[in-house]
């Protein structure tokens, strides 16, 4: 278990995108569930890893969760101030 900082954010897979020309990956269109209206969908390789290392793709309405983790040097303490 990873101790960087980090956030999860849920998702929903919201289209499956096939691909038009041939040895290009299919893509699996994320939807951030309250994530800003023009910055909620992402578009990823549908290619995932099992525990035992197979391959396997996400399937059409999968319920997922993003986690966005970065090392320690690269975050800094949040405050409250307004800028």
């Amino acid at each position: 278990m990873s101790h960087n900082p980090s956030a999860t954010l849920s998702a929903t897979v919201e289209k499956i995108i096939h691909p038009v020309f041939a040895g290009n990956p299919e893509k699996a269109q994320i939807t951030i569930i309250g994530g800003d209206h023009l910055y909620r969908e992402i578009r990823i390789d549908n290619t995932l890893t099992d525990e035992n290392g197979n391959k396997v793709r996400l399937k059409l309405g999968a319920e997922v969760e993003l986690t966005v983790e970065a090392p320690p040097e690269a975050t800094i303490p949040k405050t409250d101030e307004r800028r």
